[in-house]
């Protein structure tokens, strides 16, 4: 098992469609792809489905799977090599550095699918829906630049929900049952490993589309964490 990730790093520094790293990526994400289509990132995007599958559905948007660990980058990456997928491309990085890798407004969508939702009230901080991380992302979408959170998490999607009412930001679609409906989006139709594996075994799939529209004090983190323990007191 070592010896094939070994030899998965080695491939990935060969693919063309992965950078690890990056100097000066920053603002020339249109070079890179050789169009001024949109920028959309899947983060935490683990083996890339939602990053190949969305890139198959539309060909003028640019797809960039965002993780840390390149062996599991390797199979989505290879995936869209195998498919001419010209439009998807996977960046190896840390998602708190996503800062270091995008302009301001170089990025219409983020995605965020099945991460770990970090039940423990103590690792609040680490949940990607959490101020610190929206901040972050605020930064590098544009004006009308959006997050969507897929999960099987039901305390995830409340949590996401808090925070959206708690910062005032803009809630666009929230779906708690995302398959009981006749007519799924195709980009919701899309599923990654995680999800196959159902680990929350919740038999559910929760959806949130939202803006972060107004700014994200610091000061209400704190009410934030206040919030959480008063609901698992209560």
């Amino acid at each position: 098992m070592a010896q094939k990730k070994l030899q998965r790093f080695a491939d990935i520094k060969e693919f063309a469609n992965v950078l690890e790293y990056p100097q000066e990526i920053g603002g020339k994400w249109h070079q890179f792809f050789h169009n001024n289509n949109p920028i959309v990132l899947e983060l935490a995007c683990g083996k890339g489905e939602y990053t190949v599958g969305l890139a198959r559905l539309h060909h003028r948007t640019n797809y960039i799977g965002v993780d840390i660990k390149g062996n599991r980058i390797w199979r989505g990456a290879k995936t869209a090599l195998e498919e001419n997928l010209k439009n998807a491309a996977f960046l190896r990085t840390s998602i708190e550095q996503l800062g270091d890798y995008f302009a301001p407004g170089e990025v219409q969508e983020i995605w965020i699918t099945f991460p770990d939702p970090q039940l423990r009230a103590s690792k609040q901080k680490k949940r990607l829906t959490h101020p610190r991380f929206l901040r972050i992302y605020q930064r590098i979408l544009n004006q009308n630049g959006v997050v969507h959170l897929k999960t099987d998490s039901p305390h995830l999607y409340n949590f996401t929900k808090q925070v959206i009412e708690l910062y005032n930001l803009h809630l666009i679609t929230d779906n708690n049952n995302v398959y009981a409906g006749e007519n799924v989006a195709p980009e919701l139709s899309i599923k990654t490993h995680y999800e196959k594996m159902d680990i929350a075994r919740s038999n559910t799939i929760y959806y949130l589309q939202f803006a972060i529209n107004q700014p994200l004090p610091v000061e209400k983190d704190e009410q934030l964490k206040l919030l959480e323990r008063e609901e698992i007191a209560g």
